[in-house]
């Protein structure tokens, strides 16, 4: 009998985000933003019911979509991340749904790419449904510049 064949589905989204580095010996210590690319990788067996909605595949990507929409591109989307010491350097007022520092967030680690990929990796693997496995993330901070994380 023939071992069955893993597949692995990528699905990339995109959205704007701007971070700080704090400490930074460079340019990103300063508040600035990127254009990010994210590809989320799933590995599994294609569903072989037949007659079934979801009959040959490893997930529906619309499926996937509104998991990756939900879990990230909606909290990060147009956010700005910075660590959680560099609160008290915002200014003063409050920042409501109107504010012009309302979709800051703040972390407790450093805002670097990889950090973010790997908070990333976090919220996905918290809301995958049973039986889909998390292969891959990759996070493009720039055209030349990227982080991947990719199970062991």
């Amino acid at each position: 009998m023939k071992p069955a064949v893993s597949v692995r589905v990528t699905k990339r989204f995109h959205f704007e985000m701007a971070h700080a580095l704090r400490c930074h010996d460079g340019l990103c210590a300063q508040i600035h933003g990127h254009s990010y690319v994210l590809d989320v990788t799933l590995a599994g067996l294609p569903r072989k019911e037949a007659d079934h909605p979801k009959d040959g595949m490893v997930i529906d990507f619309q499926e996937l979509k509104a998991l990756v929409n939900r879990a990230v591109i909606q909290d990060l989307d147009h956010a700005l991340l910075l660590h959680e010491s560099d609160r008290h350097q915002l200014p003063e007022g409050p920042t409501d749904a109107g504010g012009l520092f309302a979709r800051t967030r703040f972390t407790p680690w450093q805002p670097s790419c990889e950090n973010v990929l790997l908070d990333i990796v976090q919220r996905l693997q918290r809301v995958l449904p049973g039986g889909q496995v998390l292969h891959a993330v990759r996070l493009q901070e720039t055209a030349t510049s990227w982080a991947e994380w990719v199970r062991e």
